[in-house]
């Protein structure tokens, strides 16, 4: 039998490379899609030397050809379109008022142009092979809330769980399912390189950051881990319809129903 694929963006490294390492431990093959092509080959031959089957595939998710690139390279290799998880992202913090339009261009070509150009390969497969599959987008707590410093990743976060559910409309006829997986904080370098920098724009100690900012609002104080956004992801690739549209919202108790 052909393996099913999960291709992921952004899984060089952090939350991406977490979920390519649990899809392939469940027997899919994995496309390790990134903008850095060494680190995306590097994450892949760590997956093939623990026996799992991987490939890498540059793709800057702004990119419309190089997205279409990817999603091709994919097809010739594996021939199937199974998950697809949208999780590629960056962070730029400046207060509201001092955002620079530059920053603000950069954060809504990644979030916003990416989910789209990322979902929409997908959905075109998924739909063309008459199989269906299951699109996953890496939301956030910020999908729900608002925070200082971060309005167009709010605006854009926000935007994807409205994407999730648009297309669990459109993809219901074809077997397409579509999923928000909403994390609240995670101890990766990008959540690291915000901990100075807020500190340095609110005037307060990195420890009153992570503290009185990041987990705050959560019931117990903990960050949200890799793991957990890698078994939500495996869980929802289960899923025969149940859960689409949905955002499972992984916070700690900081953003509930």
């Amino acid at each position: 039998m052909e393996k099913k694929t999960a291709l992921i963006t952004g899984a060089a490294s952090g939350i991406g490379l977490a979920c390519a390492k649990k899809m392939a431990a469940e027997g899919y093959a994995v496309v390790v899609a990134d903008i850095n092509v060494a680190a995306a080959e590097a994450a892949a031959q760590e997956l093939r030397t623990a026996g799992y089957e991987a490939m890498a595939v540059v793709m800057d998710v702004a990119d419309e050809q190089q997205v279409e690139a990817g999603f091709e390279a994919m097809m010739a290799a594996y021939g199937r379109c199974d998950v697809v998880m949208s999780n590629a992202g960056v962070q730029i913090v400046h207060p509201f008022d001092e955002y620079p339009l530059e920053d603000w261009r950069k954060m809504m070509a990644i979030h916003a142009d990416g989910a789209f150009l990322v979902a929409r390969a997908a959905f075109r497969r998924m739909k063309a092979s008459g199989r269906g599959g299951h699109i996953v987008f890496t939301g956030s707590v910020q999908s729900f809330i608002g925070s200082k410093l971060k309005a167009p990743y709010n605006f854009a976060k926000h935007g994807v769980a409205g994407l999730a559910k648009s297309l669990a409309r459109e993809g219901a006829p074809y077997g397409i399912y579509t999923y928000n997986l909403a994390p609240s904080f995670i101890k990766t370098p990008l959540v690291a390189k915000q901990i100075p920098e807020q500190a340095a724009d609110l005037g307060i100690s990195e420890e009153e950051v992570v503290r009185n900012l990041m987990l705050r609002d959560t019931v117990d104080g903990e960050f949200t881990t890799v793991e957990d956004v890698a078994n939500a992801l495996y869980y929802v690739s289960q899923d025969k319809g149940a859960l689409t549209g949905q955002s499972l919202r992984l916070t700690h108790g900081w953003a509930m129903m």
